[in-house]
């Protein structure tokens, strides 16, 4: 069985390495959050889902790494091609210049559509996956 706590790599659109990691943490008063960590050429950026109304975290209930939004989307931040969409939308937004922390809940809605997207040109190219 795999671990899904070690540390994996992503090239992006551009090129450039990211490696990465998923993590579920508990901070006292705080709640849960699961954090996507990405490090390249020295900056750490932390994406970091926090627990709250509408939001779902794994707590039992879903598998590791995955988030949703209450609404029915959910996204399984073990898979590459979700790491990938984050870190592209994170990019365009700039918020991959310096180490720091980003709200995954800021980013959820565009990732969504993105990956809804990508899959809708996957499916009209005449390509189909496993």
């Amino acid at each position: 069985m795999r671990s899904e706590r070690r540390v994996r790599r992503l090239v992006d659109g551009e090129g450039t390495a990211h490696r990465w990691t998923v993590r579920h943490r508990h901070a006292a008063g705080a709640g849960c959050r699961e954090v996507l960590t990405l490090y390249r050429e020295g900056v750490r950026t932390r994406i970091v889902f926090r627990s709250g109304a509408g939001r779902l975290l794994p707590d039992g209930l879903l598998h590791s790494g995955c988030v949703g939004d209450g609404g029915g989307e959910l996204l399984n931040l073990h898979r590459p091609d979700v790491v990938r969409a984050f870190v592209d939308e994170a990019r365009e937004r700039g918020l991959l210049d310096g180490s720091g922390e980003v709200d995954g809940w800021e980013l959820f809605p565009a990732v969504v559509v993105r990956r809804a997207r990508a899959s809708s040109a996957v499916r009209t190219s005449g390509r189909s996956g496993p």
